[in-house]
């Protein structure tokens, strides 16, 4: 049996909804494009389709076959055209995942700009701000901001942020401004679930000296959005990355606290599973991620 053509008989008569239809466009017979399909199923001991005299449809293995099928013929299509140094076309789903906020604010407009000039390739997204494991969940790419994730990753680096401690103008004038990092200890701080560890806030000073705090506070969330918004609502301080909270200081709503004092750099990766051979659709977003944040983007809280 040949495999891969197998393969494409199969996706074919799913994308057909029928062994005469798929025949047709594969200038196959009928018999043949059925024949592959049977020997694809008996490899497999599984029923991929349900067959009627008029139609026919997957069945649930058949269903989650076909997913996988269509991505393995669009990835075999993509190293062809690279043995043979033809252009390559990226095509096909990246299945994609990063933060929330980083997420809708920046990965969305390269997304779209990506499929405007890559018709070809879709995408399937999932916004989290908890660490997913690319592998077991079935990852292509993940945004990350700060922890890398496994050492079985590959990390490309995009650019980097800083947390920056925030509290709204309200907040300050009924609690006084904190002037050193010890001074946070007293203040209703407001933590972040993805921070490890959640309750000790890092800072350095102008020497170089590390200033470390134990925080604690009347809200812990896992969601830098929320904090930001009910620290910007007076309730207390938070400690956020700077493209959280740079859009609510350019407003007013909240103000910097101990500029004398920094954080650590948070870089920011593009990171996918080790593998000998990366797709051609992920390889090429993921150069038009590094080349798009390298020019334009703005993640300060200035």
């Amino acid at each position: 049996m040949d495999r891969f053509q197998a393969l494409r008989v199969f996706a074919q008569v799913v994308e057909s909804g029928s062994f005469s239809g798929a025949a047709d466009k594969l200038d196959l017979s009928t018999t043949a494009a059925s024949r592959h399909v049977a020997e694809l199923e008996a490899h497999l001991q599984t029923r991929l389709l349900n067959r009627t005299t008029r139609r026919v449809s997957l069945t649930e293995s058949g269903r989650a076959f076909y997913e996988r099928a269509v991505q393995l013929l669009a990835d075999l299509d993509e190293a062809e055209q690279e043995a043979s140094r033809a252009a390559v076309v990226p095509r096909g789903t990246i299945k994609l995942t990063t933060s929330v906020n980083f997420g809708v604010r920046h990965v969305a407009p390269a997304i779209a700009a990506f499929l405007a000039a890559h018709p070809g390739v879709r995408f399937d997204v999932s916004l989290s701000d908890r660490i997913v494991d690319l592998v077991e969940e079935g990852f292509d790419l993940a945004v990350r901001i700060g922890a890398q994730g496994s050492d079985n990753l590959i990390a490309r680096k995009l650019g980097e942020t800083r947390l920056v401690p925030c509290a709204s103008p309200a907040y300050l004038k009924a609690h006084g401004v904190p002037r050193v990092p010890e001074d946070l200890a007293r203040h209703n701080c407001l933590t972040y679930e993805y921070v490890a560890p959640r309750s000790v806030w890092s800072f350095r000073d102008a020497a170089g000296a590390e200033r470390s705090v134990r925080v604690g506070g009347s809200l812990h969330a896992n969601n830098g959005d929320l904090l930001a918004e009910v620290a910007a609502q007076g309730a207390g301080i938070v400690f956020e990355a700077a493209f959280i909270v740079g859009p609510e200081v350019r407003a007013g709503r909240l103000v910097p606290l101990l500029q004398e004092f920094v954080s650590a750099p948070l870089p920011i990766y593009a990171v996918y599973p080790s593998r000998k051979h990366l797709s051609a659709k992920v390889r090429l977003f993921v150069d038009f991620l590094l080349e798009r944040f390298a020019r334009s983007q703005d993640w300060s809280a200035a």
